[in-house]
């Protein structure tokens, strides 16, 4: 069970790490953009469309995160109602639901990356199968975590709540 704990921080730590690279790089490219503007120079084309796909995996680094610290989905109104036992059940059900959507879409997530093979994005001209793996990264983070949840839910080192950020 160390060895869960363990891989479930370093998929949180690798997470983070991925999330604040892609903010900082968002950061940059929405500064130059109003940079640019403001000083009447002609604003890159391809700020824009980087700013968009930066966002997206921002997203898809950042969504285990959030199912973690419950800032994805947590409605817990039925859950402080009913027993303690009851609603470990419940939250165990919706990790299990939860591993089950993100198992699910990983196929079609690929089959929707290798679609992009035959594209160029716009400004960037970059293959647009590395914008379209965003959805892949996405369901297989949403898996991961909701998975690591199952299996520290069943193993007694998690009660499946969410955890604040400084604990995670």
């Amino acid at each position: 069970m160390k060895n869960l704990a363990l891989l479930q921080r370093g998929l949180a730590t690798a997470s983070r790490f991925a999330v604040g690279i892609a903010f900082f790089a968002l950061i940059a490219v929405v500064t130059l953009q109003i940079t640019t503007r403001t000083f009447g120079l002609p604003s890159p084309v391809w700020t824009e469309e980087l700013s968009r796909y930066l966002l997206l995996y921002m997203t898809a680094f950042g969504i285990g995160l959030s199912l973690m610290t419950g800032e994805l989905v947590n409605v817990d109104l039925v859950q402080e109602t009913v027993s303690e036992a009851r609603a470990w059940w419940m939250r165990l059900i919706a990790a299990i639901c939860t591993a089950a959507l993100g198992a699910v879409m990983i196929w079609p997530a690929w089959k929707f990356t290798q679609i992009g093979a035959f594209q160029r994005a716009p400004s960037l001209r970059w293959p647009m199968d590395i914008i379209h793996a965003s959805v892949l990264v996405l369901s297989a983070m949403l898996f991961l975590f909701a998975l690591l949840r199952v299996i520290g839910m069943i193993a007694g080192t998690d009660d499946g709540r969410p955890h604040l950020a400084e604990e995670a």
